[in-house]
């Protein structure tokens, strides 16, 4: 009887509903190429893949508690002032990370600037908060809310991989062009760490998602 009990929670909590609510948003229901949504900050911050990653990571922490406390304060947020509520929270989430941030990776804060503080009008978060948070339960918003920041940080990781790796041939300040491909004639390219070349690139990553969705669909 035991081991029946102990069994229970672990089928509820990683039951395949809830492990979708993390994977889908990572792949076929990704928020940035499906529904094009917090692409201001992919074209912003991704010219070095360490300030991408550390503005991901911050979205995952912001994102995830924000959607817990508003599934905890559901029943008790008035309908009339629920966006109210949802951006204090928020707000008070993002000081808290911006603050941490400054604590310890200073550097990388300064250089992420005032994008930090534009998580709190991210869209992504507020449509998971309006659409999910608002009508489900603590673990499974805590799950989606870590999926879709998943899903974005992996999409700014990717971003700024391509155009570090290609404008200034480094990859968290490391090297990774030989340098026997610049004795024969390479040169990075300069025209990817322009803001231009960010919203190319993202527009190829959404086309090539969108074109493997349609292949799938037809095939299936």
């Amino acid at each position: 009887m035991s081991e029946e009990k102990n069994n229970i929670p672990k089928e509820t909590l990683f039951s395949p509903k809830n492990k979708r609510l993390l994977s889908d948003p990572i792949g076929k229901e990704n928020p940035i190429t499906v529904q094009v949504l917090g692409i201001c900050s992919v074209l912003a911050v991704t010219v070095q893949l360490r300030a991408s990653l550390v503005l991901a990571i911050a979205v995952v922490a912001v994102m995830g508690l924000a959607n817990v406390i508003i599934s905890i304060l559901r029943h008790g947020i008035p309908p009339r002032i629920r966006i109210i509520v949802q951006l204090t929270v928020v707000a008070s989430l993002v000081i808290l990370v911006d603050q941490v941030l400054k604590a310890f990776v200073y550097d990388v804060s300064r250089q992420l600037s005032v994008f930090v503080g534009l998580i709190i009008t991210n869209c992504i978060i507020m449509g998971r908060l309006e659409a999910f948070a608002l009508n489900n339960k603590v673990w499974p918003s805590f799950l989606d809310g870590v999926g879709n920041a998943a899903g974005y940080g992996s999409i700014l990781l990717l971003v700024a991989a391509v155009r570090e790796s290609l404008g200034s041939g480094t990859l968290m300040g490391y090297q990774v062009i030989p340098d026997f491909m610049y004795n024969i004639g390479y040169v990075d390219n300069g025209f990817m760490i322009l803001p231009p070349m960010a919203l190319i690139t993202v527009g190829v990553i959404i086309w090539i998602h969108r074109h493997r969705d349609r292949a799938l669909v037809d095939v299936s």
